[in-house]
């Protein structure tokens, strides 16, 4: 059974900095993308940034590229993005996800039949 867990969201003022993690278990995600998703209400979900596990490749959204990183510990398979700068349009839900045909547009490294996802986790971004 893949278990995605997503945990690090909180309030946090603008400009501030948050750090999302993403434990895995279950599988060996080495051929596969990890993805991070968010959802703001009212708007659809939208890809975020992704890393290959195998080669390391990554992809950032326009959005968040210069103020967010993505990074991976193979050892504690985790995930982690690093949010910093962040402002109030980066409030939203966010999702990791494996094996997603976006990572994998994206990413590249295995695709998958069917992709996993965690429960979210909300980061607020207010004053």
């Amino acid at each position: 059974q893949v278990q995605l867990v997503e945990s690090g969201g909180g309030l946090v003022q603008p400009g501030g900095s948050l750090r999302l993690s993403c434990a895995n278990s279950g599988f060996t995600l080495d051929y596969f993308a990890i993805a991070w998703f968010r959802q703001a209400p009212g708007k659809e979900r939208e890809g975020v940034s992704c890393i290959n596990n195998g080669d390391g490749t990554t992809y950032y959204a326009d959005s968040v590229k210069g103020r967010f990183t993505i990074s991976r510990d193979s050892v504690e398979r985790t995930v982690y993005l690093q949010m910093s700068s962040l402002k109030p349009e980066d409030t939203a839900v966010y999702y990791c996800a494996t094996a997603t045909d976006w990572g994998y547009s994206k990413c590249g490294g295995a695709q998958g039949l069917n992709d996993y996802w965690g429960q979210g986790t909300q980061v607020t971004v207010s004053s």
